[in-house]
């Protein structure tokens, strides 16, 4: 760490490196302490609708992190000059222009993939992580802890899709990212896809699962509300 003299004060302050153990702290948090979805409790709509598949899950967390990161760094480089009474319609100007570029770069280069979540990455602008994590981290903080609070959130919340998409798309299809992983055999000896994991309540009752043994691992979160 190096010293810088503040503005304000005119007293020497330590200067926090790139990858300092608060910024660390604000990458990992996400991914278990305050994870967006078990947590915050916040963008399971998504996580019921694009978890049949880990295709779309993972494109979909891919977007959602890029957008999130994204987001969060303009709003903190710009942070001081957005006059506060419209701060959210500039927060949303600025998500729906990354949106915007996600879906069109989709179209592009996956676009049987954006087929699939169509409706859902045009979503993405009204998501309450990113929103969330606009008002409450970016709007206060500098931009290189905001664009790694993004991404942390970003992925916290892709973990969540993954793992549940990847149990659905086993149990539900007997395949995995296409790919048959249930022996044809099983097939021929009686066995049968459960065609619950193909409904949404499927992704509810297990990210539920993932509550619980997070908790019983995690004991300090039994008392979030």
């Amino acid at each position: 760490m190096s010293a810088e003299i503040s503005t304000e004060t005119g007293i020497p302050v330590k200067k926090e490196g790139l990858f300092s153990k608060n910024n660390i702290k604000v990458l990992n948090d996400p991914l278990d302490d305050i994870n967006p979805i078990t947590v915050q409790v916040l963008g399971i709509c998504s996580a019921l609708a694009v978890t049949t598949q880990v295709k779309p899950a993972l494109i979909m967390a891919i977007g959602v992190t890029v957008v999130t990161a994204f987001s969060n760094l303009i709003i903190s480089l710009i942070r001081n000059g957005i006059p506060s009474r419209i701060r959210m319609i500039v927060q949303l100007v600025v998500i729906a222009t990354l949106v915007t570029m996600v879906d069109l770069i989709l179209k592009a280069y996956v676009y049987d993939v954006s087929k699939k979540l169509s409706v859902f990455v045009g979503l993405i602008i009204t998501n309450c992580i990113v929103m969330g994590r606009l008002e409450a981290y970016a709007m206060q903080a500098k931009p290189w802890p905001s664009f790694l609070d993004g991404i942390g959130n970003g992925i916290g919340y892709g973990i969540i899709l993954i793992v549940v998409s990847v149990l659905r798309e086993i149990f539900g299809s007997g395949t995995l990212l296409g790919y048959q992983v249930i022996p044809q055999s099983f097939y021929d000896a009686g066995y049968v896809n459960n065609g619950m994991m193909m409904l949404p309540p499927a992704a509810l009752f297990l990210i539920g699962i993932y509550i619980w043994i997070q908790r019983g691992k995690n004991r300090k979160l039994i008392n979030v509300s």
